[in-house]
């Protein structure tokens, strides 16, 4: 019998579990993979210490994925990950710097270098600026006496207008 539109798959069926089944914990969901490897270390973790009770302690006991243990290669691309502990760490010992930070830190202090020299006005861009600035401040100055000049004549005229 048909249930409806679509065809039936033969992958199997989506199985959900009761509110019962579940507060019972005896679903038949299956597990994940997560759980799986999870009861997998404890297998291994209670085998480990059966195991030694001495008979294959000094074996190797780390297992490998795939053919990592079969096949061993030297990849000098590998990054092997450095474990140092804090109180093995050496404070006195200064790390050698890379080519790129070490330009990096001269254009930092060269341009400090720079800027201390262009506010103290020892820089041609700084003369430049300082004579512009001068001339600018000149040209203000004239402008604003003009002004004045200019304001009291009118009030002279006005004053003359008045009697």
């Amino acid at each position: 019998m048909g249930r409806g539109k679509f065809k039936a798959k033969p992958t199997g069926r989506r199985q959900f579990s009761t509110p019962e089944e579940l507060i019972a914990g005896t679903s038949t969901r299956p597990k994940t993979f997560r759980q799986k490897e999870a009861e997998n270390e404890e297998e291994e973790s209670v085998e480990t210490s059966g195991d030694e009770s001495g008979e294959e302690s000094d074996e190797e006991t780390t297992k490998t994925k795939g053919t990592q243990g079969v096949i061993e290669i030297e990849n000098p691309n590998l990054v092997k990950p450095k474990h140092l502990k804090a109180k093995d760490a050496d404070v006195g010992k200064t790390t050698e710097l890379s080519r790129r930070e070490r330009e990096e830190i001269e254009k930092q202090r060269s341009h400090e270098h720079y800027m201390r020299l262009q506010e103290q006005g020892k820089t041609e861009q700084s003369r430049k600026d300082l004579d512009r600035l001068a001339l600018i401040r000149q040209q203000r100055a004239e402008a604003a006496k003009k002004r004045e000049e200019e304001k009291a004549a009118k009030e002279q005229k006005k004053a003359e207008g008045r009697k």
